[in-house]
């Protein structure tokens, strides 16, 4: 009879965790984790520049490259929810999308109507935001809200 407990842990069917990378090509996962990991702190301080997919970006290199980064990234309080959040479930929360959109609308009405901007940069900036916010609000799965969460 074999010993159960030398047994590895379970992993969900179709998912693994990735091989960690050696070398150069581990360097370049880090320092590309980190810099996406700057400009998520950044995005969630300054409107206009998202948060969201450099967090997962982030999490990929770190993934790929550092396993002990990657745990630190997932623990984070600004960032540990929003990243469990997509990978056990593989969307955003509705309070989530709405602060989003929001603060998508806000920037890009400012942008149009104060920036020294030429009209056809207003346009494609208008575009642009009516893109973005048709993706947050179509194509972004939406995780109903638990209580027990």
């Amino acid at each position: 009879m074999p010993d159960e407990r030398a047994s590895p842990p379970p992993v969900a069917p179709g998912r693994s965790d990735p091989p960690v990378a050696t070398g150069l090509k581990r360097f370049l996962y880090v320092c590309a984790g980190l810099v996406c990991v700057g400009l998520a702190y950044l995005g969630a301080i300054l409107p206009g520049l998202p948060t969201t997919p450099w967090v997962l970006l982030a999490s990929y290199c770190f993934s790929r490259s550092s396993p002990r980064l990657n745990r630190w990234l997932k623990r984070s309080p600004i960032f540990g929810k929003l990243l469990r959040d997509w990978e056990e479930h593989r969307g955003i929360r509705r309070p989530v999308k709405i602060v989003a959109v929001c603060l998508v609308v806000t920037v890009v009405s400012l942008s149009i109507t104060y920036g020294p901007l030429p009209i056809k940069a207003k346009w494609v900036i208008g575009v642009l935001a009516l893109i973005g916010i048709g993706t947050i609000v179509f194509v972004v799965p939406t995780i109903k809200s638990d209580p027990r969460a």
